[in-house]
């Protein structure tokens, strides 16, 4: 259930904005969306597992927060994030 290592460094590789960034706003946000992907799936299994549903809507919250910090900062920037997350359909 939890981001695997290798699964990680294969993200930050996709979505670092130059070769040292390891906490861009778009990087924590590729990192946000991969966990709760994972919650969901462990959700639709555990039904009952409200601990981890509350950490899940955290964690949205979380990534909604950055997510509207790139939006206001760069709207381009945040339209070609959402498109490669497959997020905000």
């Amino acid at each position: 259930m939890t981001l695997t290592q290798t699964r990680k460094q294969e993200l930050i590789g996709q979505f670092q904005s130059h070769e040292t960034d390891t906490g861009s706003p778009d990087l924590q946000v590729a990192l946000l969306t991969e966990r709760i992907n994972q919650l969901t799936e462990h959700l639709k299994a555990n039904p009952k597992d409200h601990a981890s549903r509350r950490g899940l809507l955290q964690l949205i919250g979380r990534r909604r927060g950055l997510l509207s910090y790139i939006q206001k900062k760069d709207r381009e920037r945040y339209q070609t994030l959402i498109g490669r997350l497959g997020i905000r359909r």
